[in-house]
């Protein structure tokens, strides 16, 4: 897939805010539950850029340890006041009703941190714990993180508050990556638990 139609399928999901599937009904349209009801899967899926990052453990971390098992990835920061626990405790509670049926380990959830200043390792420990067992954070220089996040399209920027401090506003998608290691498909806000319960078993089958 080239550049123009990633740009393509990233800025629609983005603006549409409730997505269509673009890979339609693979069983001939004889199901319709056999489509994805939000999920918005690449025609193509996409090998990730390269990049270094420390997780909440201390462990560095390159692309090679999304491989193995699908992930549902999120761009967000430990301060922020809504947008990220809300949709970090949607995916938490997708993942514990797929748990009781899906056909292996559901999709790990991994935290990007946006605001490395104050997301250290241990920061975002005692975070991203809050959401469930077994997910994973990552932190790192600024420029480490944009190696990830523009190639991407994910946007974040630091605005400064009234305050003296700042906040980060940032993109509310969240990327699944497949066991390969690729960018597969795309979930965007508002974000619904249902959804993903509906869609994950689908999309992961499809492959």
């Amino acid at each position: 897939m080239n550049r123009t139609l990633l740009i393509a399928i990233l800025i629609a999901a983005l603006a549409a805010g409730t997505l269509l599937a673009l890979n339609g009904d693979r069983s001939g349209g004889t199901a319709m539950a056999a489509a994805p009801r939000v999920a918005t899967v690449l025609p193509e899926p996409q090998t990730l850029p390269e990049f270094s990052l420390t997780d909440h453990t201390g462990a560095e971390r390159d692309r090679s340890f999304l491989e193995g098992q699908w992930n549902l990835v999120f761009f967000g920061f430990t301060h922020c006041p809504d947008i990220c626990p809300t949709t970090l405790a949607t995916l938490s509670s997708a993942r514990k009703e797929l748990a009781e049926s899906y056909a292996g380990t559901p999709p790990r959830i991994v935290l990007v941190s946006v605001d490395p200043e104050r997301d250290t390792p241990e920061k975002l420990a005692e975070y991203i714990n809050y959401f469930g067992e077994g997910n994973l954070a990552l932190t790192g220089p600024e420029a480490s993180i944009r190696e990830l996040t523009e190639p991407l399209f994910v946007y974040f920027n630091r605005v400064p508050l009234e305050n003296g401090s700042y906040t980060v506003d940032h993109s509310s998608v969240v990327l699944l990556v497949d066991p390969e290691g690729r960018f597969h498909a795309l979930f965007s806000g508002p974000h619904n638990a249902a959804d993903y319960v509906h869609d994950l078993p689908i999309v992961t089958s499809q492959t």
